[in-house]
């Protein structure tokens, strides 16, 4: 048992430092695509369940996220604290 909960800590520390997060507005929206672009440039995946109507340009945003195939950062959580 106790190397069971070893092996699920160190996944778990794993898994966390791949993890990234970023702030700002957002300059673009794109429903068809399901991405955001931030002011600075940075382009951000949304997840399909993601209610896109929320979100509009100018907007401040955090942005939790993973990167995931050919770069694509991948949005695993929002914040909208306007």
């Amino acid at each position: 048992m106790r190397i069971f909960a070893a092996a699920l800590g160190l996944l778990l520390l794993v898994s966390s430092a791949f993890a990234l997060d970023t702030e700002g507005r957002v300059a673009n929206v794109d429903p068809e695509n399901l991405t955001i672009t931030l002011e600075n440039g940075q382009i951000f995946k949304l997840p399909a369940e993601m209610d896109v109507s929320a979100i509009e340009p100018g907007m401040s945003v955090i942005v939790a996220y993973r990167e995931v195939d050919n770069g694509v950062k991948q949005i695993t959580d929002m914040l909208l604290p306007d």
